[in-house]
């Protein structure tokens, strides 16, 4: 005796939602462009903020990203609305870098013990340059042009 074709259906109808979840789920997975830390096939956001408040700063109208005093030696801060992070490797000397990991794109958790690390997965980044100190991540996280105009660091 044939089962009834509306069971057969509801098996076809379940298989066609497996399959759409699982091309879903695997969309998901991009690897992430070291150069602007954005997935490939995706554009960046439309705008952004940081995590502090932007305000004029240079003369030419850039917007502060922060103040000198703000980024330790050593270490740095995370600007999660920008998705940028600023180092201070040595006194004086001020890097930033893109805050977006190389390995699968997780926004960067803190500044510590010369590195940059990524708590998804562990990878850790030099302070110094961008480059990858500890993997999974391969490549190193994209320089951000910025300048010191007095107390202030701006974008540019």
């Amino acid at each position: 005796m044939a089962e009834p074709s509306v069971r057969t259906s509801n098996r076809r109808a379940l298989l066609a939602c497996a399959g759409a979840a699982c091309a879903a789920a695997l969309a998901g997975c991009a690897r992430y462009n070291s150069s602007n830390g954005i997935a490939e096939g995706q554009s960046a956001p439309a705008g952004s903020s940081s995590g502090a408040p932007a305000s004029p700063g240079g003369s030419n109208g850039s917007t502060v990203l922060a103040k000198t005093t703000d980024i330790p030696v050593g270490g740095g801060k995370i600007l999660t609305g920008p998705k940028i992070v600023i180092t201070q490797p040595k006194a004086g000397s001020f890097k930033a870098f893109t805050a977006v990991c190389t390995h699968l794109g997780c926004t960067v958790g803190t500044v510590s013990g010369g590195t940059i690390n990524c708590p998804c997965h562990g990878s850790k980044f030099s302070v110094a340059n961008g480059s990858v100190v500890n993997g999974p991540a391969t490549s190193p996280l994209a320089p951000i042009s910025i300048k010191v105009q007095g107390t202030s660091i701006v974008q540019g």
